[in-house]
């Protein structure tokens, strides 16, 4: 099995490995060679339909660029830093862009912040400027640091603090050096909603003031601080005027995924620069509004050490922006729960002031993944949104929001620099809680009176924040050989893990845990460790939060474990001893390799690396054979391709027996597919990572208007995948029709889906919707003659959730929803069908016409933001499945 040599070393052939968080992407570099700032990472987005956002090139030229630049992975996904301050290096200029959002409210434009952060550098030793990736466009991520300067040596004594802070906090806590020394860092990011401008113009006001004031209080401030901003996080966006980067997608909702580099940025910079404080400027909510946390409270947080200052600092922004007066500033009514122009003397705190939960459950927000690496943190949404005419907020507006940003990152800065000590204690605590494996203490009416700190908080507190119970296991066991379901779904686990900063290690040899026996080699994420919140949110389960509000504000469940396609086990408990004789692992070593003089050679198709190792040996016309254990075959024309896919997909390839080899008789011959498909930025994208790079975009309307001359779109495609409504007119309906006689095939999702199989006879039941707000992990069963039967999987992610019933004769049950469907996240029936109407019934079904036709209709949804994994290796297999039949 692949992930067993991957472990035990036994390479094939050493390359540069490919997978990214899941994804082929490799992040660009910064333009010097030798300059800090560089990104590790292995991946750039995938080109989408209708647009080159790089330049012309496509995704594999790309890849083929990026491979010769990449620097080496490193044990994590942190960025070097300078080595001494300042470190002032020439920022690139770039050309303003022909139409720019930011010229109809007059905020600074991206082409602008590089001028000015040259001059600041040029006139200022406390400013330092550095490039930490590049946007999917290409723009430079800037990352500024402004501190008193620093010498070599300076600089490397607090770097050896942040890392006694986190590995060895005992001594930290004690260390009187470090307490009198170290300079508490605080990050203020701003922009990574695209059209949520004045976060940046905010924070360069900022920049300037400290890099030029002559006040005492700023002197002391730079002495005892770093002050870090992130000015733009999305560039892109702020150019064109789009909250999501150029590929669609949104990079707040992406931290735990990881499909956009500018996420990936921001992972990267919260893990080098491990703040005390970490803030992140929004807009628009029609009054300034400053979230420490809220309702639901997320398992894994350590909200005694987190919550007291956090809602402290709120209050205190709230009244210095009240005592700034400013005009056309808004303010908010309690009574209402509205804006106002009135000076009531309110900002409005989520916290205090909103029932349920804002952005406070899952770590895929920014502030939200910053706490996982010891910070206290803050959304800040500001006030005053856009209009509608512009399509940006009006200068006047603008101008409001800039001096509101400014007054707000002025007041947390006074405030950190104030109660720094407590907060760095607290640090400090959260991160000996998690090497010394303490048992996790949830916070509740029960035990808050204890908590130390700042108590203002204390009051408000009720059931409904109470945080759900956690019992941390002692480790977490990725299994190889036999007891893993798909090697290269689990490399792709360890990398994300290794890449977020959490520890890893590997067995020296085999062990029995809790009754289960683990191969040598097996992955350990032991949870005695720093980042064990962040280590146990990716990897846990999570908990149903269907019963503590009506609804939730995105998505409830996340887990890496459950929705990336690999077998993961969770064993023992936080206060066992450890699991004896590891060996820490900092990079997965290379095992893809051809066995020596076969002439047929095999691979598992199981996971998303394998499936995009098929469609390049596909590509080039290499024969490949299905069998029916779920392997794919290459015969003797296809070795050089094979080869390839060892360099790039690290595939090992086993010999074919015998046996096998007679059984391609019977076996299908798989085909380079082409792949029409109706959805949005999800689909590409999922798509794409899977491999599938012959895509064609149609529509209901497309496909009606071309049915007379026969350019519907379909011409050429061997595969629809159903995304969103498909339902053409008569004349488009004969067209599909008879594409599906020549051997077309549709796999789709939802009720779309459905509704589009079962309208061309292929499918025949029901489609039903359950709550359409409902999201979260649930257990499914595969039927041991499923289509998916090869590489089973008991969990999928729904969003929401849909069955099928009342199934004809000739629809077939390939996955169903488990008598207990609901595992984690948030789905009840207040707004729709909830779980226990699911139980039981269908999660995928199949069905195929008497000329040959084939469906597989998705009721869970495997492409959500490109998330679950195991979910995207699922519809490979259906879309393969499909376009077989005979």
């Amino acid at each position: 099995m692949r992930f067993q040599r991957t472990i035990a070393g036994l390479s094939g052939v050493a390359v540069a490995t490919t997978c990214l968080v899941g994804t082929s992407a490799l992040t660009a570099v910064a333009d010097e060679d030798d300059a800090p700032g560089r990104s590790d990472g292995r991946g750039a987005e995938r080109d989408r339909a209708g647009a080159t956002p790089f330049g012309g090139q496509s995704f594999s030229e790309l890849v083929r660029a990026a491979k010769k630049t990449a620097p080496a992975k490193a044990t994590d996904g942190s960025i070097e830093m300078p080595t001494s301050y300042p470190y002032q290096p020439t920022l690139t200029v770039h050309d303003p862009a022909e139409e720019d959002a930011t010229t109809r409210n007059e905020t600074i434009s991206y082409s602008e912040i590089a001028p000015r952060l040259n001059d600041l550098m040029a006139v200022s030793d406390r400013v330092s400027a550095q490039v930490v990736g590049q946007s999917t466009g290409g723009r430079d991520l800037y990352l500024v640091t402004v501190t008193a300067p620093e010498s070599r040596g300076e600089t490397n004594r607090q770097t050896r603090w942040r890392e006694e802070i986190r590995q060895d906090p005992a001594q930290a806590a004690g260390d009187a050096r470090l307490a009198a020394g170290y300079k508490t860092p605080l990050w203020i990011s701003a922009n990574i909603h695209g059209n949520e401008w004045e976060g940046t113009d905010g924070a360069m006001q900022v920049i300037t003031d400290l890099a030029t004031s002559d006040d005492a209080a700023t002197a002391e401030l730079l002495e005892n601080h770093r002050l870090y901003f992130s000015v733009s996080l999305n560039p892109d966006g702020r150019t064109i005027g789009t909250r999501a980067t150029e590929l669609g997608l949104d990079a707040n909702r992406d931290m735990v995924t990881g499909a956009t580099p500018e996420a990936r940025s921001f992972v990267a910079t919260a893990q080098t620069l491990q703040p005390l404080y970490a803030a992140d400027f929004h807009g628009y909510t029609g009054v300034l509004q400053v979230e420490p946390c809220g309702p639901p409270h997320g398992d894994n947080y350590e909200y005694d050490l987190f919550l007291p200052h956090g809602y402290a600092l709120a209050e205190q922004v709230e009244a210095d922006v009240v005592a700034a007066d400013i005009e056309g500033n808004t303010y908010f009514d309690t009574e209402t729960g509205r804006s106002t122009t009135e000076k009531t003397g309110n900002i409005k705190i989520p916290y205090r002031d909103t029932p349920s939960g804002w952005d406070d459950y899952p770590p895929i927000f920014t502030a939200q993944y910053a706490a996982y690496h010891g910070a206290v943190t803050s959304t800040v949404e500001l006030p005053l949104g856009r209009s509608w005419s512009l399509g940006t907020t009006t200068p006047e507006d603008a101008a409001v929001n800039t001096e509101v940003a400014r007054v707000t990152m002025v007041s947390m800065l006074d405030y950190v620099a104030a109660h720094s000590d407590e907060m760095l204690a607290d640090q400090i605590e959260t991160f000996r809680r998690g090497v010394e494996g303490a048992p996790k203490e949830s916070l509740t009416t029960e035990t808050i009176a204890d908590v130390e700190g700042p108590d203002s908080w204390k009051e408000l507190w009720d059931l409904t924040d109470d945080q759900e119970p956690v019992d941390l296991p002692r480790a977490y066991v990725i299994p190889v050989g036999e007891g893993q379901r798909s090697s290269s779904d689990a490399e792709a686990l360890v990398d994300a893990l290794l890449y977020h900063g959490v520890e890893v290690g590997t067995l020296r040899r085999a062990a029995e845990v809790d009754g289960t026996s683990f191969p040598a080699g097996s992955i350990v994420v032991d949870m005695h460790q720093p980042r064990r919140g962040l280590a146990n949110t990716l990897l846990a389960t999570g908990s149903d939060i269907s019963a503590k509000l009506p609804t939730m504000y995105d998505i409830s469940a996340w887990s890496l474990a459950d929705l990336w396609g690999a077998t993961v086990v969770p064993v023992g408990s936080t206060t066992d001893a450890a699991l004896g004789g590891t060996t820490p692992l900092h990079r997965l070593p290379q095992d893809g390799g051809l066995p020596k003089k076969a002439d047929h050679v095999a691979f598992d198709l199981a996971g998303v690396e394998d499936f995009r190792a098929l469609n390049a040996l596909l590509e080039e016309d290499a024969p490949v054979w299905l069998l029916d254990d779920g392997r794919a075959v290459v015969g003797p024309e296809g070795l050089p391709a094979a080869a390839d896919a060892v360099v790039t997909y690290d595939i090992p390839f086993e010999a074919v027996t015998s046996a096998e080899l007679a059984a391609l008789d019977e076996a299908p011959e798989l085909e380079d597919l082409t792949v029409a498909y109706t959805g949005g930025s999800d689909d590409v994208l999922a798509l794409t990572d899977l491999g599938f790079d012959d895509l064609v975009a149609v529509s209901s309307s497309g496909v009606s208007a071309g049915a007379a001359d026969g350019t519907t779109g379909l011409e050429d495609a061997d595969v629809l995948w159903v995304g969103s409504t498909f339902d053409p007119d008569a004349a488009g309906d004969v067209a599909v029709q008879e594409w599906l006689d020549d051997g077309g095939a549709i796999v789709g999702e939802s009720t779309a889906g459905f509704a589009a199989a079962e309208a061309y006879g292929l499918v025949e039941g029901d489609a039903v919707r359950g709550n359409s707000r409902g999201n979260g992990i649930v257990a499914v069963d595969t039927p041991s003659d499923s289509l998916l039967g090869a590489f089973p999987q008991s969990t999928s992610f729904i969003y929401p959730a849909v069955w099928f019933t009342d199934l004809g004769d000739g629809t077939t049950v390939e996955l169903s929803y488990a008598a207990e469907p609901f595992l984690a996240g948030h789905w009840n029936a207040l707004y729709g069908a909830g779980p226990d109407a699911a139980a039981g019934q269908a999660a995928v079904v199949s069905g195929e016409t008497a000329t040959g036709a084939r469906a597989v209709v998705f009721g869970t949804t495997p492409f959500f933001r490109t998330h679950p994994k195991g979910g995207m290796s699922q519809v490979a297999t259906a879309m393969f499945w499909a376009t077989s039949g005979d």
